[in-house]
């Protein structure tokens, strides 16, 4: 029987392009080996979510999220929480394509976007829970997370990346501290911060020196949180991650990699949680990672090799094993002279 694959695509985004190529973006898929059929997404809540888990639950192989990080978002929210799991790809046609960028995914051309699912290279890649909900690439609190939701979504789609550094300048003076309690593997963060976030990949807003040492399937978090709120200090900040990552070991920081975050306001402070660019509820919330939770292609070759853990547990238990074993060999006499 031959493999099927779905794809779900946002009609509205990427200024209707994906439209335009869609005969031959399933013409890509079908010359990959799956019976390809297509579904465009509705203004009802949760369309794509909905979709991606019948067609999840109906037996296809394989699941192609054809949007921005939202469509993505919803597409992995259909299919995670099922025991048996369709493969994900991945056709970029939002503002900053934050999951597309970590994955070397070509962003200008859906066309291009499709055609890697050709070079059948797939990594296993971690996602986050938080509370019921699963997020890809980002959670967060504070005022400078909630930039993402707070973008017109026509903005969004006219003038694409500049909407959100508009927003974050004027963003920038009304950051305000608030009052957390985060704890994390055994760790715990009391005191004031203006924002913190988890990330998945290296790419956060279409900053990749962010999380300059992030790896996708590791089954940690990189968290990062930020504990001045002092406009010049956050400035100095943002310098140091564009010159090369240089923020990580900053005092006003706390730079840790995580697998599980508790995440409590303290007093009156009221902390909104984004994931993935959109509003995901209020703290207290607690995030989890789902280390290589969904098999997505991507293009490998051009994915660097730390942001990669290709040494299952499997391969790790036989080296073990292996090095055991040597060291209860019997020294060879030629050594003892």
């Amino acid at each position: 029987m031959r493999k099927r694959a779905r794809v779900i695509y946002n009609p509205s985004s990427g200024r209707e392009a994906l439209k335009k190529d869609m005969i031959d973006i399933l013409g890509v898929f079908e010359q990959a080996g799956y019976e390809t059929s297509a579904f465009a997404t509705t203004p009802a809540p949760n369309s794509a979510r909905d979709e991606a888990e019948r067609v999840a639950r109906e037996g296809f192989e394989l699941v192609v999220a054809a949007g921005g990080d939202g469509t993505i978002n919803e597409v992995v929210n259909g299919i995670a929480g099922l025991k048996k799991r369709p493969k994900m790809a991945i056709i970029p046609a939002g503002t900053t394509n934050d999951y597309a960028r970590a994955l070397r995914i070509p962003r200008e051309d859906p066309l291009a976007a499709a055609k890697v699912v050709l070079k059948n290279q797939t990594i296993k890649m971690d996602i986050g829970m938080a509370g019921k909900t699963y997020f890809v690439n980002i959670a967060g609190g504070g005022r400078l997370t909630e930039l993402t939701y707070e973008v017109p979504s026509n903005l969004k789609t006219l003038f694409g990346y500049l909407a959100y550094l508009v927003k974050g300048a004027e963003l920038l003076p009304r950051i305000r501290p608030f009052k957390v309690d985060l704890k994390y593997d055994g760790d715990e963060y009391v005191g004031e911060a203006s924002m913190f976030f988890l990330a998945l990949t290296n790419s956060v807003g279409g900053f990749e020196q962010i999380v300059p040492d992030a790896s996708l399937n590791d089954g940690k978090f990189t968290m990062i949180i930020v504990k001045t709120s002092n406009l010049a200090e956050i400035l100095h900040l943002l310098t140091l991650v564009l010159n090369g990552g240089k923020h990580i070991n900053d005092p006003r920081i706390i730079y840790r990699k995580v697998r599980k975050v508790e995440a409590k306001p303290r007093g009156n402070s009221k902390i909104m949680i984004n994931l993935d660019g959109e509003y995901g509820g209020d703290a207290p919330m607690t995030f989890v990672n789902l280390k290589q939770h969904i098999e997505t292609y991507a293009n490998l070759d051009d994915i660097p090799d730390a942001a990669v853990e290709t040494e299952t547990p499997e391969i790790l238990e036989a080296e073990r094993k292996f090095l055991a074993g040597v060291q209860e060999l019997p020294e060879d006499e030629e050594s003892k002279k």
